[in-house]
């Protein structure tokens, strides 16, 4: 029986449009180069921020992070970054008597912005809070407990195999991949990662079900 439903946050319930459009102004280059390198340097394996990397060697990301916040052009989220299903989804899981957590490799900042959001969840938390970061076994053992459940009672949603599907698998808990956003599409019918996911999904909407008829 699933008693807790945790989800990652980029391209989860957030899209990403905002993050890197940001980014792109700042370091004077079009959205659009920006997103294309973002996509290639994942779909090699390696860290998305290696995109800044590739457009301005020898970038210190978090010194250029700290002059955006000084020059007012930080990190910005409002309801109209999430996907349309978010907030009813949520609020139907926690109707259904599950408790909701919301876990992903954001900033501190990003938890304080998520949380204004007043969204129907009982945990909101972000990797930079936290101190450690998916895939990592810590960041797992970390949203087991703000679960409150079993690993085996706990299903964690997200739409990157590396950083939720497998990582998630390896700690025991249930997974859905959620065919949204580059990477989510990118493997949603790769054959390791249809058999690795507990749960392919196309909308939030489907959690519901997913639950009902988990026990």
């Amino acid at each position: 029986m699933i008693r807790a439903v945790a989800l990652d946050i980029g391209e989860t319930l957030v899209r990403d449009d905002r993050y890197w459009g940001a980014w792109a102004d700042w370091l004077g280059v079009p959205c659009h180069t920006l997103s294309a390198l973002v996509g290639a340097v994942v779909a090699l394996g390696r860290d998305n921020a290696d995109a800044l990397r590739l457009l301005r060697p020898g970038i210190d990301v978090d010194a250029e992070y700290r002059a955006r916040e000084a020059a007012g052009r930080g990190e910005r989220l409002d309801a109209g970054d999430l996907y349309d299903d978010v907030v009813p989804a949520l609020a139907a899981l926690r109707d259904a008597g599950v408790r909701v957590v919301v876990a992903g490799n954001q900033t501190r900042k990003a938890g304080a912005l998520l949380r204004n959001l007043a969204l129907p969840a009982d945990v909101i938390a972000t990797s930079g809070e936290w101190g450690c970061a998916k895939p990592s076994p810590e960041f797992f053992a970390q949203v087991t407990e703000a679960a409150g459940a079993l690993p085996g009672e706990t299903l964690y949603v997200g739409d990157h195999p590396v950083n939720d599907v497998y990582p998630a698998a390896a700690h025991g808990l249930l997974t859905a991949h959620l065919r949204r956003g580059p990477w989510g599409h990118f493997w949603a019918d790769d054959p390791e990662v249809r058999a690795a996911a507990d749960y392919s999904v196309r909308s939030l909407a489907e959690l519901v079900g997913i639950v009902t008829t988990s026990g």
